[in-house]
């Protein structure tokens, strides 16, 4: 059994805010752990009758509060990986990813590369635009760290992106009645979606852009 099926087998039975926090927060660190056996099992909890309890309280769980904790989890994660980014600095950075235990968290320095490259190319926006795309959602925090991007535009652009990710997987959750594989099929393709309607938007203002630019 592996670390995340040991974390699933533990959540399912200490399922509760804390908990949820918890391991959003290590989702979105550079620890790999999927969001979504977190969010929609609990969503999927929340949305019974009120006689299904949290699992280690007394209480109901409540979608839009489990929510708001996985979204203070996101950002936990992604000020850990922007504080360490800031910190060590991008030799030290390089040098984890391409050593066995950044390979256990599957690190490299082409999946740093990729990500820098991405931040280059979006520019603080791929801290939002970052948290729907596979693979870049838990890194994109690292090249903001290394680039000294603003504390409080990180704050806001990741917050914004993981609240809006976490209320699609909610929502999955919450409609899925619980069926992992169904989840994980409709995610993915969310963020497919998602991307496509981002990009739908960006091109809108930079056509926008260009045509005010030309009536000049």
């Amino acid at each position: 059994m592996s670390l995340i099926d040991d974390l699933i087998a533990w959540y399912s039975v200490h399922m509760n805010y804390a908990s949820i926090t918890g391991l959003m927060a290590v989702e979105s660190s550079f620890i790999p752990f999927p969001s979504e056996v977190v969010i929609p099992p609990a969503a999927f909890v929340a949305g019974q009758p009120e006689s299904v309890l949290c699992t280690t309280g007394n209480y109901p769980m409540d979608v839009l509060i489990i929510v708001l904790f996985g979204t203070l989890g996101a950002m936990i994660g992604a000020i850990i990986n922007y504080g360490l980014s800031v910190w060590l600095g991008r030799l030290i950075i390089y040098k984890f990813a391409d050593s066995r235990l950044g390979h256990m968290c599957l690190l490299s320095s082409e999946k740093l590369e990729r990500a820098e490259a991405y931040f280059r190319e979006k520019g603080n926006v791929s801290t939002f635009v970052g948290r729907f795309i596979p693979g870049i959602r838990q890194l994109i925090s690292i090249p903001a760290g290394l680039s000294r991007m603003h504390f409080g535009a990180f704050l806001w652009w990741t917050f914004l992106g993981a609240f809006i990710w976490n209320c699609i997987l909610a929502l999955i959750g919450y409609v899925a009645a619980g069926k992992m594989d169904l989840i994980k099929e409709y995610s993915h393709e969310l963020s497919v979606a998602i991307l496509i309607l981002l990009g739908a938007v960006v091109l809108y203002f930079i056509v926008k852009r260009i045509i005010a630019s030309t009536k000049r």
